[in-house]
């Protein structure tokens, strides 16, 4: 059982930066594929980014070159860096998790674990 808990949304200018947290516990991070997806109003859940210790991450292609995700295993903490942020990148960011496998998931509903959500908003 893993738990996660997200933290540092808030509200920015478009172009502004942005660096959410997600603390894992119960088990350690470093055994599961850790990611990131995001829900706006009225649309369904999408993914940003997955990461696993030892591969190179991977990225929806709507964030990359903007967003770099990263992990400290020591913490059992993921971390989404998010840089000129577009007001399309407003959304609740969650924090997910799954066993690992032989690839990466980008479908909610591969993953197993999910936190509560971090909200992000980004005017123009």
């Amino acid at each position: 059982q893993v738990q996660l808990v997200e933290s540092g949304g808030g509200l920015v200018q478009a172009g502004g930066s942005l660096r959410l947290s997600c603390a894992a516990s119960g088990r350690t991070s470093s055994n599961y594929d850790m990611g990131w997806f995001r829900q706006a109003p009225g649309k369904e859940r999408e993914f940003v980014a997955v990461s696993r210790s030892g591969t190179s991450p991977y990225y929806a292609e709507s964030v990359k070159g903007r967003f770099t995700i990263s992990r400290d295993n020591a913490k059992n903490t993921v971390y989404l860096q998010m840089n000129s942020l577009k007001p399309e990148d407003t959304a609740v960011y969650y924090c997910a998790a799954r066993s690992l496998g032989w690839t990466y998931r980008t479908k909610s509903t591969d993953y197993d674990y999910w936190g509560q959500g971090t909200q992000v908003t980004v005017s123009s």
